[in-house]
């Protein structure tokens, strides 16, 4: 899901680029690359993957 997240915040930081653009004083490009990174890092920690049932049953 953060993976998704990430995609969509990177898209929109490069429209923000290439039309020279903010979303105000706070927001522009280079926090909405930090947010897509963050985003990318909590992916690959395996955040919002979800817990998996441990199954004790064995195969026959």
């Amino acid at each position: 899901m953060f993976a998704i997240i990430a995609a969509v915040i990177f898209g929109l930081a490069l429209l923000l680029d290439l039309a020279d653009a903010t979303l105000g004083s706070v927001i522009d490009g280079g926090t909405l690359l930090v947010a897509g990174l963050l985003c990318v890092a909590l992916h690959l920690a395996g955040v919002g993957a979800g817990a998996r049932p441990f199954s004790f049953r064995r195969r026959r």
